[in-house]
């Protein structure tokens, strides 16, 4: 990786709604609509953060259906070096979703 590629990931980790996506994205895969009502922002806001984290190789989609999912990059965020250790556990906030019936099941 040179330092341009470096540069552009980091710059993509620097937003604090983008780490917050990593956090979640750490504990589950998320579609987007899963993540406007955790961000309070509309689903065209959600979807350029996460285009913006895909672009810098963070995360990956895949489909299941209609629905599409993201997952973090592992071997990506292992090859630049970056824990997720630090960042805040966000579970409860999962779990408050799935109580409030907003997230997708897709079997």
């Amino acid at each position: 990786m040179n330092f341009d590629q470096l540069a552009d990931t980091l710059k993509a980790l620097s937003d604090p709604t983008r780490l917050k996506i990593i956090a979640l994205l750490q504990i589950r895969d998320c579609c987007v609509c899963e993540l406007v009502p955790l961000f309070e922002i509309s689903q065209p806001a959600v979807s350029k953060h996460m285009s913006r984290l895909k672009n810098a190789d963070l995360v990956k989609e895949s489909r299941k259906g209609m629905w599409v999912f993201y997952s973090l990059n592992r071997d990506r965020l292992n090859e630049i070096g970056i824990s997720l250790t630090n960042l805040p556990d966000l579970s409860e906030e999962l779990r408050q979703l799935e109580q409030q019936g907003l997230l997708v099941q897709c079997d």
